[in-house]
């Protein structure tokens, strides 16, 4: 792989919606309040699209230096475990766009004062600490926390209080549509990842409490961004032009039932592993070794032959993964349209 496409891959552009939502969803409501500041929300925009970049690059590098990456995973390559780049090239990649990060920040700053150092300052150290450091995040079942609160709140209410050195009621509120969206792309990821992460010792939720919660934890997540515009008109008087943003939400019926389908029936017999999609540590992926005994499949059918079985491949989740993200960005496009609209037409 040349070194182009291999530090495309590093930085997972798929997933770069989960960053460019909650600014666009922000500099609509700015648009509509009559308080747009072009330079800063480009700034904005670099912030958080490095921020994320340089998080994407830390999980490459710290969780194949910590095991989590192996030749046995489903996903897409990465970059370090596939040998495409270098570990210490990708360690200094992820600070390169730290730095980058923290200088479109530094703008944001001294346009905004010292909460928007501290808030950045936090922001750079739970980038690295996310799969990095002494108590990564990720690793104790925070990660799904840490994406809705910096991807959500804080990116939605930050990208506006830049521009108007105030919150917004209005901006944490999209937030919280936004941050759940965005938190379900990262929940599909570690359903996917779950049988690898559990013999790494990396406990994400998924690991924690199974594939049936997680999949609850991904339509949940579906849910709260579907009701924010309708919390929003009943609460704080939000037009009706916000319920656009369901179709945000609509568009993300596809992946959703190919999750569904997968909680529900699991894997095929030969990805199922001893142990069904339930499978004890370790043992439910392909050449994944176990030394613990087996649970019987709570999924018995999978095992079988039966074409009939509608089981989803691991495979199928990476589809599914990238098309909540477009949808996590056609939510953030159409809560910015609704903002909008609610100006123009009342």
């Amino acid at each position: 792989m040349n070194p182009a496409k291999a530090w495309m891959l590093a930085a997972r552009p798929q997933t770069l919606a989960v960053g460019i939502a909650p600014v666009v969803a922000a500099g609509g409501l700015a648009t509509a309040d009559g308080v747009f500041v072009g330079a800063t929300v480009a700034a904005a925009f670099m912030c958080v699209v490095f921020l994320q970049v340089a998080t994407n690059l830390a999980n490459d590098y710290f969780d194949f230096a910590k095991g989590a990456d192996t030749a046995e995973r489903v996903g897409p390559p990465r970059a370090t475990q596939s040998g495409f780049l270098s570990p210490k090239a990708v360690f200094w990649g992820m600070a390169v766009c730290l730095m980058l990060s923290a200088g479109a920040g530094g703008y944001l700053a001294g346009a905004a004062g010292w909460p928007v150092w501290a808030l950045g300052a936090v922001c750079l150290v739970c980038a690295v600490g996310y799969t990095g450091g002494p108590w990564p995040l990720a690793y104790h079942g925070l990660g799904d926390l840490f994406v809705f609160v910096f991807f959500g709140p804080v990116a939605t209410a930050g990208t506006y209080y830049v521009q108007t050195q105030r919150l917004s009621e209005d901006a944490l509120l999209a937030g919280v549509g936004v941050g759940a969206f965005s938190t379900a792309v990262l929940i599909v990821n570690n359903l996917r990842d779950r049988e690898t992460d559990e013999a790494a010792g990396k406990r994400t939720l998924a690991v924690l409490f199974g594939d049936k919660f997680t999949v609850g934890e991904y339509l949940a997540c579906l849910l709260v961004a579907l009701l924010t515009p309708l919390v929003g008109w009943l609460l704080i008087g939000w037009s009706a032009w916000m319920f656009v943003s369901a179709l945000g939400v609509l568009s993300c019926l596809p992946p959703a039932l190919t999750v569904l389908l997968y909680g529900k029936f699991g894997p095929p017999s030969d990805e199922a592993g001893p142990g069904g999609s339930e499978a004890s540590p370790g043992g439910a992926e392909a050449g994944v070794a176990s030394a613990q005994p087996s649970v019987p499949s709570v999924h018995p059918s999978v095992a079988s032959d039966d074409p009939e079985v509608p089981s989803i491949g691991r495979d199928r989740l990476n589809t599914a993964l990238a098309m909540t993200a477009r949808s996590v960005l056609m939510y953030g496009m159409m809560l910015a349209t609704g903002f909008m609209a609610a100006v123009l037409w009342g």
